[in-house]
């Protein structure tokens, strides 16, 4: 009896084992898909300047930089597939591409959807500030007065940073962001605090009447790669190579061209 039992659940052992080899060999992971294909597929949105077309139709920004550099160090081919926002985490789920690199924030809630690599990048946000009105403050605690008007858009990210930071500044909200712009330009309000790097871009259009009092390092959101539940192999590429870029200083170089400077801007379709 001992021995028919042992046996059958020797049986048995091996059948699981069997099965599950079979299981895995059956489902190839996204790495190893992308190889054999030689093509990696990348989900975006555009928005300036993480994506977006220049004159001639063709793909550039942050992300677009980020995608043909991974492409070339896997020895693959890039497919960009544009997607609406708010449908690209299903057109993940369904295979419609390989990865999300498209700027988005590895927050709690997504995560229960799909799994994040490291952080490649992390919004941060920007001051912009009226010359005349707010020339002689210099610092977050300057503007944290209830002299201070800061405009900002309504349920943006600068108006959750401004009220976390900025409690005792009186806030003027808008709808959106070119009217918040506007009330800092005609001075009817010292400063507007946004995600960069839309500050950046004004401050440039308007050297004389804006400048950037200070460098917001109080707030940053990681920004990372989105894939599927449960392909490890392939989180663990794309950590690796977003943690040999970033040593390299490749990352950072190429957010400094995309988010710091605006000699990008004349690539854009006129």
């Amino acid at each position: 009896m001992k021995f028919l039992r042992a046996f059958f659940m020797m049986l048995v052992l091996s059948l699981f084992v069997t099965a599950s080899a079979q299981a895995q060999s059956a489902i190839k992971n996204t790495i190893e898909s992308i190889v054999e294909r030689g093509v990696l597929r990348v989900g975006f949105s555009t928005f300036v300047p993480w994506a977006m077309q220049d004159k001639n139709g063709e793909y550039i920004g942050f992300e677009i930089d980020v995608a043909r550099k991974l492409a070339e160090d896997l020895g693959v081919e890039l497919q960009l597939v544009p997607t609406n926002w708010d449908g690209i985490i299903p057109a993940l789920l369904a295979n419609k591409f390989d990865v999300i690199i498209g700027g988005m924030g590895s927050t709690t809630k997504r995560n229960l959807t799909v799994n994040f690599t490291v952080p490649y990048d992390y919004s941060a946000m920007d001051i912009m500030a009226n010359r005349e009105k707010a020339g002689n403050l210099k610092s977050l605690a300057d503007f944290n007065s209830e002299s201070v008007i800061v405009a900002v858009r309504s349920g943006s990210a600068g108006a959750a940073f401004a009220k976390k930071y900025l409690p005792k500044a009186t806030l003027r909200l808008f709808n959106e962001e070119a009217p918040a712009i506007q009330e800092v330009l005609a001075g009817r309000a010292f400063a507007f605090v946004s995600s960069r790097p839309l500050p950046t871009l004004e401050i440039a259009k308007n050297p004389d009447v804006l400048f950037r009092p200070f460098e917001i390092t109080e707030y940053r959101e990681p920004i990372a790669f989105a894939v599927r539940k449960g392909d490890f192999d392939t989180l663990n590429v794309f950590n690796n190579w977003i943690i040999n870029v970033q040593s390299m200083g490749w990352l950072k170089e190429r957010a400094d061209y995309w988010f710091m400077g605006t000699a990008w801007q004349e690539l854009l379709q006129k």
